[in-house]
């Protein structure tokens, strides 16, 4: 059965509130209630909500200031905004600053009740999920890039202009945010795509080895080289050739790599014939090239030459509305390959990956979503399903590291875990100004849960 969806109900005028929650109670809806945009944004720091309807002019904060500060902390929340002041500027005002949609006063119930049902499969990702993978079939599902937000917008955008190109590309990013997925998507629409794909890691082959990975080696080139070798350069013949980690080539073979792409030509290791290559390269690194540079770690005439387009891949903590999107796609994936009925995540599960740090970026959020849906004997991840996901520094602390009651547990330097979290608060609390809710974001956890230690600490 699915979970009951939750609606915050924002309107400072009491009576059109109240009609309100007696109307949405009656299809069936829990219903929050919020008298004020401040009280709003205090209610969504508290707790996860499927949707909120919200006015826009209230007294104190309006509707357009809640509704920003309400998608900066939680942007998977779809909000619609009502008004009896009907305007062209504000209705784009609102949509712009992320509203779903927009309702005038008198509320027209039936239009409010279909607007509440599209918004609801918004969130949970179903149609949207289809609408991107038919938008980007063509071009991408190959390795089924997905994202909605300006980031990758822009990201994907720059990707289709290149890729009908032959200029040799840098791909930057942290680790797991998806480089090879962009790698690939680059060679799958260009004119090369019909050609082989090669990859190779750079960073997991000694420079001995790598040379002749890369180039091949003739019979007799080294010990344990008894037969000629083709290097990856010429297995990529016609199509891309993706290197990556760049960044942790040694010197001298950056020199070696340097004079195939500026002459197109090769030489096996141990051999005299020159090879003409036909090969696209399409570099990556997690590494800032930049400081490498300066400090004589790479090469800069080699950094040009791979640098001829650059297209960075934002880690997941700078795109959270894609979240959502990711964390459907993995779900499906995964409960179908291990035949598991799982059919989606309570709003509680939804928020807490919103709000995670994501350290280990899309391929940490994929691990997460595999083992909850291994695990679950649910139809619904719920937020228990992500024990160790959520916001630092208040992720549960492993079970085998807790220790037992009465026990002197110390964490480095003799420091108790509960000095660790005091000084945590506190230095939050300081650098928020005494704002309680703003240090209650931070620390990701509830304004409610915040005024409790603050209390115990005795500086309430």
């Amino acid at each position: 059965m699915t979970p009951e969806n939750t609606v915050l109900v924002v309107d400072d005028d009491a009576a059109h509130r109240t009609m309100l929650k007696t109307l949405l109670r009656g299809w069936g809806y829990a219903v929050a209630e919020a008298d004020d945009g401040q009280t709003a944004v205090e209610q969504v720091e508290k707790g996860p909500f499927d949707l909120a309807l919200m006015d826009i002019r209230m007294l104190k904060v309006s509707g357009i200031e809640a509704l920003e500060r309400i998608k900066t902390l939680n942007p998977a929340i779809p909000v619609i905004v009502m008004t009896a002041y009907s305007s062209v500027e504000t209705a784009v005002a609102a949509l712009k600053k992320g509203a779903y949609d927009y309702l005038t006063k008198p509320l027209d119930f039936e239009k409010l009740r279909v607007t509440m049902e599209r918004a609801m499969e918004h969130t949970r990702l179903k149609d949207e999920n289809r609408r991107l993978k038919a938008e980007l079939g063509d071009r991408f599902d190959r390795r089924r890039i997905i994202g909605r937000s300006a980031a990758m917008a822009g990201l994907l955008e720059t990707v289709a202009q290149a890729a009908p190109s032959e200029a040799t590309i840098m791909i930057t990013g942290e680790s797991g945010a998806g480089k090879e997925l962009i790698a690939a998507a680059v060679h799958y629409n260009s004119p090369r795509k019909d050609g082989p794909f090669v990859k190779i890691n750079c960073a997991a082959i000694t420079e001995t080895l790598l040379e002749s990975e890369l180039f091949g080696h003739e019979k007799g080139a080294f010990t344990g080289a008894d037969r000629r070798k083709e290097g990856r350069f010429v297995q990529a013949s016609g199509g891309s050739l993706f290197l990556d980690e760049v960044s942790e080539m040694a010197l001298t073979m950056q020199a070696k790599l340097l004079r195939v792409l500026q002459e197109r030509e090769l030489t096996r290791v141990g051999g005299e014939a020159v090879i003409p290559v036909d090969v696209r390269v399409i570099a990556a690194t997690n590494k800032d090239l930049a400081d490498l540079i300066a400090q004589g770690g790479f090469r800069e005439d080699l950094y040009y030459r791979l640098n001829v387009v650059s297209l960075h891949v934002p880690p997941l903590r700078e795109r959270r509305e894609d979240i959502p999107l990711l964390a459907d796609h993995f779900l499906h994936l995964f409960a179908e390959k291990n035949r598991k009925p799982v059919k989606g995540f309570t709003p509680e599960a939804m928020d807490r990956l919103t709000r995670g740090d994501w350290p280990g970026n899309v391929r940490e959020l994929m691990n997460a979503v595999e083992r909850a849906v291994v695990l679950t004997r649910a139809e619904y991840l719920d937020e228990k399903d992500f024990t160790g996901v959520g916001p630092a520094p208040f992720r549960e602390p492993n079970p085998a590291a807790v220790p037992e009651p009465g026990t002197a547990a110390r964490s480095r330097g003799d420091v108790s875990l509960e000095d660790v979290e005091k000084a945590t608060i506190l230095q939050t609390m300081a650098a928020t100004g005494g704002n309680k809710s703003e240090a209650a974001r931070r620390l990701g956890i509830t304004r409610k849960t915040l005024h409790k230690k603050l209390k115990a600490y005795g500086v309430m």
